[in-house]
């Protein structure tokens, strides 16, 4: 990559009918471009890399924009920063910084969108990037771009379809983003793709995360209570049994159990903690009769004699 980087600089440098020789400044961008490259590539170093593509687009921006090559060096800096970003496993940010560099969503080019695209489908979060995609499809100056009908294709089958949102796809596939982005047999396959989903969904509707979760923790606490009651109930015979211990025993069962309330952090809140706080409530008060009752009624008696 670095080198098939410096032989496109070389040749830029050298002129051609289309485009005249590079200046120095552009010329120290591509070698910059370059060095972002090997760092990335050859070396790993993915922190350089980022910090490369930084300071090169920092640097772009102080430039007079020349002609074209100022787009092509900006979009090659976000596309090696994107792969650095992701390596870092720094994926969150990514949309973000890409926007910082220009500014409005409709004004990144294709292949950006593209990346951003697949790379937000690829750690599940479609749906970071539903709006930006939406906005920049609908800009009639996007429609004209090499790689729009990509664009399309990636937000229908890597954000819309796995979201579920099948009536959204059924308009941007029959609409005038589709007309443009598609041809007759593609806007075919495509609908086709979403009424596959859509009938598979409704076989098989989407399970809710948060109830899955609610489910899960219902059930471990569970089986945490019973456990609990029962090595309570048990330490509790124990303790009444003659011979089982001194008072300063059963203080320092009943501290723990104080303590133990305090550290479990649990939620009295939830519906599942209801059965654990009745039934450690009862256990605590069979507990404190058991203790100090019979000190209470020596103390009643004393003073009615």
């Amino acid at each position: 990559m670095s080198s098939s980087g410096t032989s496109l600089a070389h040749v830029r440098s050298c002129g051609s009918v289309c485009s005249p020789p590079l200046s120095p400044s552009l010329s120290a961008m591509f070698s910059m471009l370059d060095s972002a490259a090997e760092q990335l590539m050859v070396h790993k170093d993915f922190q350089a890399a980022f910090d490369t593509c930084n300071r090169g687009l920092e640097s772009l921006a102080t430039m007079e924009q020349e002609d074209n090559r100022c787009a092509e060096l900006k979009a090659g800096f976000c596309i090696l920063g994107i792969q650095a970003l992701a390596e870092l496993n720094q994926w969150h940010g990514v949309f973000s910084w890409v926007l910082q560099h220009y500014e409005h969503q409709e004004k990144i080019p294709a292949k950006i969108m593209q990346m951003c695209i697949l790379l937000y489908s690829k750690v599940g979060e479609p749906a970071v990037l539903q709006e930006a995609s939406r906005a920049w499809l609908q800009c009639l100056s996007n429609s004209r771009a090499a790689g729009f009908g990509t664009v399309a294709e990636l937000y229908l089958l890597h954000v819309l379809v796995p979201l579920g949102h099948t009536e959204e796809a059924r308009e941007l596939i029959t609409g005038e983003v589709g007309s443009c982005a598609f041809t007759e047999d593609q806007r075919q396959t495509a609908l086709d793709i979403v009424d596959e989903k859509e009938q598979e969904n409704q076989e098989n509707p989407p399970c809710n995360p948060d109830s899955e979760l609610v489910a899960q923790i219902a059930s471990t606490q569970g089986s945490v209570i019973h456990k609990l009651e029962a090595m309570l109930r048990l330490l509790y015979r124990r303790l009444l049994a003659p011979g089982s211990g001194s008072f300063s025993l059963r203080r320092v069962f009943l501290a723990g159990i104080l303590l133990y309330m305090l550290l479990v952090r649990m939620d009295p809140a939830l519906p599942s903690s209801f059965m654990w706080i009745s039934k450690l409530l009862q256990l605590l008060k069979q507990m404190w009769s058991a203790m100090f009752a019979p000190y209470y009624q020596t103390l009643t008696q004393s003073k009615r004699l």
